[in-house]
């Protein structure tokens, strides 16, 4: 136990000192079983991880989902969805920032990143609420806190990573993730009525629409709802599995982009450059994860904590919110992707040894992870819309996400409480 304790702070410690988080869990994964079996051991188990991540299978539904996600990315949808959104809530005071909140949770569910919805997002949405008098905080906040829907209703990529890595149903942890999906994004609306109420004369509403007007915006999101209903429709339907649905969703993302004629040559390099892109640092982090992962195996620290957990016969919930804590203290520090790569392989066999169900500990992983996306100093979303809005300050963004981070832990106390939120869903499909 004591040896990979000792890596995880070995591993902190090269992040700290810029050390690209992948090649530090490699490098302390690799050095840890050549010290404590042999070199030649180490080099094998290095190799084998690097074969099986290239060739199995089930990892394919990643890229595709990349894919898919930048797909609709560039088909404009987002411009869609945000119209559609506030012609239903655009005329009510706050509503602009309740069609932001709306507009991202119908982005996530065909992009399937919190950064990518963030981003989206900011380049739709801010424009017009600094037009009615939102300040830089209100606006700037309500997008980053919005963009966390996107690792939350499904397809996710996070889920993704987190069946591949504990060998549970996506499909499962797909439909676990849509009522607490829907339930956040009502706790976002909540959030944004409590400023308006702190902060009644600045969030101005829109210019209300007639029903003519309505009608038309909510038909431009028929593809949206198409593309949704057919991904996840046959992923729960036993259609396909979910790598084909991937491949489906990637597909019906090329078909979307052509249909508005927004797909050039010359964008469809930037789509693949990027999906690649993105593909390959994810892999490459996952690499580094499943070598320390090897490490953590063979020093036993998951039994270790089993038993100094049940030594001390602490009742099963409170570990559980214990591990949270930890993820919400890490998300501070560390980027999502990594945090959950690191500690996942650690946490997830102490959480089923005490009987607790792996997707609904997979919901609970999620949501400390959009937790950690807001949370300074090293919030990610924060950052993304920093990047493409420079005028604005860090300081009004730490300051205006804090009633969505108080959102987010409400949602994390009912999850834990109500453990039916979240698989209430799965069981009913029989996944």
């Amino acid at each position: 136990m004591f040896e990979s304790l000792l890596g995880l702070a070995v591993i902190m410690a090269l992040s700290m000192l810029r050390i690209p988080i992948a090649l530090a869990m490699g490098l302390v994964g690799f050095v840890g079983l050549g010290l404590m079996r042999n070199w030649q051991s180490a080099g094998a188990s290095v190799s084998t991880v690097f074969f099986e991540s290239g060739f199995q299978y089930t990892l394919s539904v990643m890229p595709l989902f990349v894919l898919m996600g930048n797909f609709v990315t560039n088909a404009g949808m987002s411009r869609e969805l945000y119209r559609a959104a506030h012609a239903l809530v655009g005329h009510l005071r706050g509503g602009l920032a309740m069609a932001t909140v709306l507009a991202c949770a119908g982005f996530g569910a065909i992009c399937g990143s919190s950064i990518a919805t963030s981003a989206t997002m900011t380049r739709v949405a801010y424009q017009p609420m600094k037009q009615y008098g939102y300040s830089d905080a209100t606006a700037s906040a309500s997008i980053a806190a919005g963009g966390t829907l996107g690792i939350l209703i499904p397809p996710s990529v996070i889920m993704i990573l987190y069946g591949i890595m504990t060998d549970t149903s996506i499909g499962a942890l797909f439909a676990a993730g849509v009522l607490p999906g829907l339930l956040a994004t009502g706790l976002f609306l909540l959030s944004v009525q409590w400023l308006r109420w702190r902060r009644p004369d600045e969030m101005q509403a829109g210019e209300p629409m007639d029903w003519k007007a309505r009608a038309g915006a909510l038909v431009d999101v028929w593809l949206v709802l198409l593309l949704f209903i057919v991904v996840m429709g046959g992923i729960y339907g036993g259609l396909f599995t979910a790598t084909e649905g991937a491949g489906i969703g990637a597909f019906g993302g090329f078909v979307c982009a052509l249909q508005r004629r927004r797909l050039t040559w010359k964008m469809l390099f930037h789509i693949l450059k990027e999906s690649a892109r993105t593909t390959a640092m994810m892999f490459a982090v996952m690499i580094g994860a499943m070598i320390f992962a090897n490490f953590v195996t063979y020093t036993t620290l998951g039994s270790d904590l089993i038993n100094f957990v049940k030594q001390f016969s602490i009742h099963p919930l409170l570990v559980v919110v214990a591990i949270c804590a930890i993820y919400i203290l890490l998300g501070t520090v560390m980027e999502e992707l990594s945090m959950i790569l690191l500690t996942v392989p650690v946490f997830f066999p102490l959480v089923t040894s005490l009987g607790f169900d792996g997707v609904w500990f997979g919901v609970l992983v999620v949501v400390v992870m959009m937790v950690g996306l807001i949370s300074p100093p090293v919030g990610m979303n924060l950052f993304v819309v920093r990047n493409l809005v420079p005028s604005v300050q860090l300081r009004d963004l730490f300051a205006g996400v804090m009633p969505y981070l108080v959102a987010q832990i409400v949602l994390l106390a009912l999850l834990i409480t109500f453990p039916q939120i979240a698989l209430v869903l799965p069981r009913w499909l029989g996944l």
